[in-house]
């Protein structure tokens, strides 16, 4: 027995299920947390899906350009953009973990005060970010880019500078909506954004024949098309978490801010780990083939990708509720069921990956040498795909639970201590390119997936109870009264 004190409930906490002894127990459980997941997952995984096909649809249309208009574009979406994307969502994350927590202990009128702290601090954040997009050729220089690819890329990127200012909004004001389960208008708007966008390449690309000008300003539009909806539907629907603009917004924002630090360094940690090996890549000879198959190996990657990120999205949201209910065993039932589920999704789309090698590429180029080299990389791009199954899903727990710093030095070890140097031994010192480059980072991933399963095999629920209890109190100053909860 635990004593934690669960903040603004009154009455006697009740635990969602009993233990799980009996096959009945299980099936039940399995049955209610795969419906309670599905119910949140679904729609913010198909909306990140549309969301990422704005992204993927412009490499697309760029691709049917020419090969170095599609290296330019990827390699500017793909290095610079996922800097600055990953950066941003989590920075974001912080509201993540805050604003679940305080829904699931009944502080609705806070998650306002949590979005406007996460505006702020997301929209200075890009002022940072400004000398990246400014001086991307030479970064990409640096980085190692053949100058046939630099330049465009440079280019492209420059004219992409007011998408990172639409992420500023359109990232935390997701969250806030995501802790309240109001997910169906993001998938609404996400669904209408993808159609305006593929609308708008043609218009832009084929019809006004404005080529990578044309994509950067449809990506542009798109982005902050979206950024504006989401926000119009929070000032104008959610009266209960949105009061309106509050000087408490900027009071204790520095601690804010280091939260939002430790989820940004877990999941850039993760983000730009995949997008480093695009980056080597391009060091090796016949840069622009060894790109371009890696870029379309990418962003199928990034599509079952964006549908884990739902299923993130969604457990971190049942996670962060259940603790601020005082409720550990449905936390804990909740996590197992979804990694389970995950696992066998990400085995589906291994085996279809495999069965379709030889075709996929098409969608992106008509290059026979590129379709060959993309049906070459495809057994690694299924193991991939597994592993980001579940891996992603435990990060969701991570961000649902508050463990973004021990996450974060967890990423470090594994992908840039031990998976970037051995992808770099196999890719240049053992010679076996693009196939060893991917196979060490796979090790690297491999690693840190097992680690996750067992922080989570070890993790005391009850004791999870009590920290979200103490940091509700730390952030919405409100008294608590006692509950006893067993997990």
């Amino acid at each position: 027995m635990m004593n934690p004190r669960t903040p603004f409930l009154s009455g006697e906490v009740e635990e969602a299920y009993a233990p799980a002894r009996t096959w009945s127990d299980f099936k039940r459980v399995f049955s209610t947390e795969s419906a309670n997941m599905w119910m949140i997952a679904a729609p913010i995984g198909f909306n990140i899906i549309c969301e990422h096909g704005v992204t993927s649809t412009t490499n697309i249309f760029a691709g049917h350009i020419g090969e170095v208009e599609l290296s330019a574009v990827s390699i500017s979406l793909s290095v610079i953009g996922l800097f600055s994307f990953g950066f941003l969502l989590g920075m974001a994350s912080a509201l993540e973990t805050l604003c679940g927590q305080a829904f699931g202990a009944g502080q609705v009128h806070m998650l306002g005060v949590y979005l406007q702290r996460s505006w702020l601090i997301l929209f200075v954040s890009c002022i940072f970010l400004l000398p990246l997009y400014i001086f991307a050729t030479p970064v990409l220089r640096l980085l190692g880019q053949a100058e046939e690819i630099a330049v465009p890329a440079g280019e492209f990127t420059l004219l992409t500078i007011p998408y990172i200012f639409a992420l500023a909004f359109n990232f935390p004001t997701s969250k806030f909506l995501q802790a309240q389960g109001k997910v169906i208008a993001i998938t609404v708007i996400g669904f209408f954004a993808i159609l305006l966008h593929v609308g708008m390449l043609w218009l832009f690309i084929f019809v006004f024949g404005w080529g990578t000008n044309g994509a950067a300003l449809a990506f542009n539009l798109t982005n902050w098309g979206i950024a504006i909806a989401q926000v119009v539907y929070v000032i104008g629907w959610c009266n209960e978490g949105w009061t309106g603009l509050s000087p408490q917004a900027f009071r204790d924002i520095w601690d804010f801010v280091r939260l939002s630090i430790a989820s940004a360094v877990m999941l850039c940690l993760e983000m730009w780990y995949m997008a480093s090996i695009i980056v080597l890549a391009g060091r090796l000879d016949n840069a622009v083939i060894a790109v371009d198959s890696l870029s379309i190996c990418m962003n199928l990657n990034g599509v079952e990708a964006m549908l884990f990120i739902g299923i993130n999205a969604a457990i971190s949201v049942r996670v962060s509720n259940e603790l601020g209910l005082g409720r550990p065993r449905a936390a804990k039932y909740s996590v197992y069921v979804t990694v389970f589920q995950s696992l066998l999704i990400g085995l589906v789309f291994m085996v279809a990956i495999i069965i379709g090698r030889d075709h996929f590429a098409i969608i992106f180029t008509s290059s026979k040498v590129i379709q060959h080299a993309v049906s070459k990389l495809a057994y690694l791009l299924g193991i991939t795909m597994v592993l980001n199954s579940v891996q992603t899903v435990i990060s969701g727990v991570a961000v649902g639970g508050g463990w973004q710093s021990l996450v974060a030095y967890i990423n470090l070890g594994c992908y840039y201590i031990f998976g970037l140097p051995f992808g770099y031994l196999l890719g240049y010192k053992a010679n076996l390119g693009v196939m060893g480059l991917w196979s060490g980072m796979i090790a690297g991933t491999a690693l840190q997936t097992l680690l996750l399963m067992f922080v989570l095999y070890k993790t005391d629920w009850n004791k999870e109870v009590e920290e979200t209890t103490e940091r509700m109190k730390k952030w919405g100053g409100s008294e608590t009264t006692s509950k006893d909860v067993t997990a």
